[in-house]
């Protein structure tokens, strides 16, 4: 019997889950499309593109970034059905104590973090990653486009009527290191390579230290020259490369923890990375409490207008959005260790939580 009430229940949550979760698709679709159509006014593109590229998006924000929420209110859904069906006392009847439903729901939720994190953000942030490639390509700004790969970091720039390539191994603080600049003159002719040991970007005008320049003629000669320093102006600096870097949600769980220390040699910030990879392990935990917390205010709450409900959920949802911005913008302003203010608002959750629990028990 207890095993076919826990599959009653698993399936009954599951479903009113995955409603939520297409009810979120389908807003976030219609929104977003809006928004890249309005990007490719101009570009004589179809609304095929914007529609693809909507499908790509919306993915990683529907389970990564708003998982939470929809897990909140998809479980207010199901204790408020379960409660008012009288549910809860026919369970009672068969030796489940409200506690013991909570933990099972919230159980679900933790393996469902979990799933998301092996199974569902590979293929996410594959998609995210082909959304960003994609709209780069139709950027107006397409004469200055940064890549970061295994091969390190490629940046094109174009000055007049010069293409300059630029390839180095990584980013080291305010360095570039081992930096090859090829300069394409018009008509595609390649006539100068600079090289250098590395170069301070931390302003426009880059400090390159130990240069070798190769100058071509045009019957393929090569003429070398050494200088200690020189200067080359670009249109990127330290700064505008580390905000490129910030955008981790291009690479998967799996190959964060895998893969970190390459994505720190090639000039991804290690605090960053950490900060990612915390938050990722935080995801089964947060979904897991905001069951426990959507139970805690459902259950205890003897009005059964569904209207109260659904001010309690959007006032929660935002009280706990704006307490996580707070304590990611204190990580950031290194106040606290970015680390620890992933986990602050899960602690306080929590700490919440225990007592309604306890209220709960009494019950």
């Amino acid at each position: 019997m207890n095993n076919k009430l826990n599959n009653y229940l698993i399936i009954n949550y599951s479903k009113i889950l995955l409603n939520a979760i297409f009810i979120s698709f389908c807003l976030g679709l219609i929104l977003n499309l809006f928004e890249e159509v309005e990007f490719f006014k101009n570009s004589g593109e179809s609304l095929f593109l914007p529609f693809i590229l909507t499908l790509a998006y919306i993915p990683n924000l529907i389970f990564i970034n708003l998982m939470p929420f929809i897990i909140f209110i998809s479980a207010m859904w199901f204790f408020i059905s379960i409660k008012q069906n009288n549910e809860l006392l026919t369970l009672k009847v068969f030796g489940y104590s409200n506690a013991k439903v909570i933990a099972l729901i919230g159980l679900i939720s933790f393996f469902w973090g979990l799933l998301i994190l092996i199974i569902i953000n590979p293929v996410t942030s594959d998609m995210v990653k082909y959304y960003e490639k994609t709209k780069s390509n139709y950027s107006k700004d397409t004469d200055h486009l940064v890549t970061i790969n295994r091969n390190g970091v490629w940046i094109k720039e174009k000055k007049g009527s010069n293409l300059y390539i630029i390839n180095a191994d990584r980013l080291e603080n305010d360095h570039l290191i081992n930096v090859s600049i090829n300069i394409i003159f018009k008509d595609n002719v390649f006539k100068k390579r600079i090289e250098a040991e590395k170069a301070n970007i931390l302003l426009n005008n880059w400090d390159m230290r130990n240069i070798k320049i190769f100058n071509f003629d045009e019957n393929g000669n090569m003429v070398i020259e050494n200088k200690e320093s020189l200067v080359f102006s670009s249109f990127y600096n330290v700064e505008k490369l580390n905000n490129l870097f910030k955008n981790l949600d291009t690479i998967s769980f799996i190959e964060l923890i895998t893969n970190n220390k390459n994505l720190i040699n090639r000039g991804y910030e290690k605090t960053t990375i950490s900060e990612k990879i915390n938050s990722f392990f935080a995801l089964p935990f947060f979904l897991a409490l905001m069951t426990i917390l959507a139970a805690i205010f459902t259950i205890n709450n003897r009005n059964s207008n569904n209207i109260n409900y659904l001010m309690i959920a959007v006032l929660t949802c935002a009280i706990i959005y704006y307490m996580k911005d707070l304590s990611v913008a204190l990580g950031k302003s290194d106040r606290i260790s970015p680390e620890i203010s992933v986990w602050i608002p899960i602690i306080i959750i929590g700490l919440i939580n225990s007592i309604g629990l306890l209220q709960i028990n009494e019950k």
